[in-house]
């Protein structure tokens, strides 16, 4: 009876919880009190899971559960979809997939697939293409199809991919030009990846106090933001902080 009265309150205060978070009516305080277990069901069945088919972050977490029992699960439902319909867009999302299972080899060959016609020059499939080749070790070939995709997009913007070009002149020996880009990162990026491997490129520079402004200017911006970005960002602050306690 007492571990059925510790799950009845427990799952009393989570429906409670997300009933004052959520903005529900005050009325479910009563269904949620006095029906116990049942009640409890009813809020849940018609409330809390309704929420979280439209929550960004719950989709992300069923994703991921499917992916950890079946990884293969989504690239083969993508290559069953190719075989019927032999699309730019289905060859993409193989590709992107590829890459996710860390099989850059054949999301490359993909990509290269599909700079063809009139997407010859899409920037979108040319930064997918960089990202593999980056994927599997080389950053020479990444480094030419950025500099490539500028050349034939130049108004074209992406954080993610002025972050990969960083990384791809860093991988090639190119440290002065790579710095040059991460400082640039560093004041823009949406993250702080950017600050963060600008400080590591800087530490690897010898420019140790620069290194380590960069490092407590991380911390300090951790300090005062909102805990979804703490939680986001947690790898990159937690690098600062251990390079900084060093």
């Amino acid at each position: 009876m007492t571990l059925i009265f510790v799950v009845s309150v427990a799952l009393q205060f989570f429906c409670l919880v997300h009933m004052v978070r959520s903005g529900r009516p005050y009325w479910w305080l009563w269904v949620i009190l006095v029906g116990s277990f049942l009640g409890c069901a009813v809020y849940v069945f018609t409330q809390v899971l309704p929420d979280l088919r439209h929550d960004p972050r719950a989709r992300r977490a069923v994703r991921g559960i499917k992916r950890a029992i079946d990884p293969e699960r989504e690239r083969k439902r993508i290559e069953a979809e190719l075989e019927v319909a032999d699309t730019v867009q289905n060859r993409l999302r193989l590709a992107h997939e590829c890459l996710a299972l860390g099989d850059p080899l054949n999301a490359e060959e993909l990509f290269q697939g599909c700079l063809k016609g009139p997407h010859a020059n899409e920037p979108d499939i040319m930064l997918g293409l960089a990202r593999a080749q980056f994927a599997r070790g080389d950053a020479k070939a990444a480094c030419a199809t950025l500099e490539a995709l500028i050349a034939a997009n130049p108004s074209y913007r992406s954080a993610e991919g002025h972050l990969l070009y960083a990384r791809a002149l860093e991988g090639v020996g190119e440290f002065d030009k790579a710095l040059g880009e991460y400082q640039v990162l560093a004041e823009g990026y949406p993250g702080e990846e950017g600050r963060a491997r600008y400080a590591l490129l800087l530490k690897r520079a010898n420019r140790l106090m620069e290194a380590q402004a960069v490092f407590k200017q991380m911390l300090a911006r951790a300090k005062v933001a909102p805990r979804y970005y703490q939680r986001e960002q947690r790898e990159w602050i937690e690098l600062a902080r251990e390079q900084l306690s060093a």
